[in-house]
């Protein structure tokens, strides 16, 4: 069965679009005065296509992972999947476009190494210099981009023709591929969080910060498909996909949320602790000035999940499932927000319409492309070698 996007989806999707414009827009000229108004902006835009970016980078792989595993229970909803990931020649688009206008801006105050009169009084940004410049900054941008695109091409072109010929070949290319996909975003996605991310705050580092990063993009990525999965099948698609599927996704939502939990507190616990100068001004920053916002959203991504989707019932209930995803997106958009505005604005963040504005026309861009990749296949990959498997999936 082939998927249609409703013109009252297509309408709400819109809508969201409208209402975020006029929030941003009315955000801009309110704020347009203030003197920390351009690094604002430059940081909400960073914030909002770095995390839609994010979810399309973690579903391609977790594809990835389940081709590399061989696992079966998830063909049903592999298109989903798919659909998810495709957002990535999108999201690319909108986040070098982001990355390009700050480099040149000089940083815009965000990446304050790439300001050369910054870096000239600074001893410790000439220091990491060798790493730290625009040059090889971007050469490995370009590097990541190029790489999630070809194995993303590679994956979805394979996905189709195996619809049309069957057989295993294309599924052992896809489990070898699938295996050094992982290989290269084992490295790629620590060495891009320290580029994007934590370059921000261009005095710290931390050796967990990239497997933290990657945590947040993994649970939200899935939080996604789940959230598509539930609408597919409310809407009468996905006929295949049963309570154990569900249950399935939300078993990953639940674990990566704890493994989520588990290196924010080993990031923290040991800064903390040890107590050295260089290491406490990420966290001191944060737990000054975004105090209840830092903490609240930890409670958010760990407690919720903990709580609620701790039983077997709560992960087959459709409507549980829904709120606990809902909530723990919206928290880990906040650790985002967190995370780049504590080295971009300090204690100067706000949220306000601008704040507000922005992430709900990337919602209701993201919804309207992901409605696109919907319709572009059959929603069941009619010749998956484990499609019988996942079709007869119970426990």
């Amino acid at each position: 069965m082939e998927f249609t996007t409703t013109k009252k989806a297509k309408n709400t999707a819109f809508g969201l679009i409208g209402v975020g414009a006029l929030l941003a827009v009315a955000g801009i000229i309110t704020n347009m005065g203030d003197a920390h108004f351009t690094t604002r902006l430059m940081t909400n835009g960073l914030i909002n296509a770095f995390f839609f970016f994010a979810i399309g980078l973690g579903a391609l792989f977790f594809l990835a992972l389940n081709y590399a595993t061989e696992a079966g229970w998830y063909a049903v909803v592999k298109r989903v999947i798919e659909s998810v990931a495709l957002y990535l020649p999108y999201g690319i688009g909108i986040f070098g476009v982001i990355l390009l206008t700050i480099s040149f801006m000089k940083g815009a105050h965000i990446y304050t190494w790439m300001d050369s009169h910054t870096v000239a009084e600074d001893e410790i940004i000439q220091g990491k210099s060798a790493y730290l410049n625009v040059t090889f900054f971007w050469i490995r941008t370009l590097v990541y981009f190029t790489v999630y695109l070809l194995f993303l091409r590679g994956f979805r072109k394979r996905s189709l023709l195996e619809d049309q010929v069957g057989g295993t070949e294309i599924h052992f290319k896809n489990y070898r591929k699938g295996a050094t996909f992982l290989v290269f975003f084992a490295v790629f996605s620590s060495t891009s969080a320290w580029d994007w991310l934590m370059s921000i705050d261009v005095h710290w580092y931390s050796t967990l910060f990239g497997w933290y990063t990657f945590a947040g993009m993994w649970v939200s990525a899935m939080v996604v498909i789940v959230l598509t999965t539930i609408y597919l099948k409310k809407q009468g698609y996905l006929p295949h996909v049963n309570d154990s599927h569900i249950h399935d996704i939300g078993k990953w939502i639940f674990a990566i949320s704890f493994l989520w939990s588990y290196l924010w507190f080993s990031q923290y616990m040991l800064i903390w602790y040890a107590n050295i100068g260089e290491e406490v001004g990420y966290y001191v920053m944060r737990t000054e000035h975004y105090k209840y916002l830092y903490f609240g959203m930890f409670f958010i991504n760990f407690v919720f999940p903990m709580l609620i989707l701790m039983s077997r019932d709560a992960k087959r209930d459709i409507g549980m499932l829904m709120f606990v995803g809902l909530v723990i997106l919206i928290g880990h958009w906040l650790d985002v927000f967190i995370m780049v505005s504590g080295g971009s604005l300090g204690e100067n963040w706000n949220i306000g319409l601008l704040e507000i504005g922005l992430p709900l026309i990337m919602v209701g861009v993201f919804v309207l492309i992901l409605f696109k990749n919907l319709a572009s296949a059959p929603l069941t990959p009619v010749n998956h070698p484990f499609l019988d498997e996942s079709i007869h999936h119970e426990f």
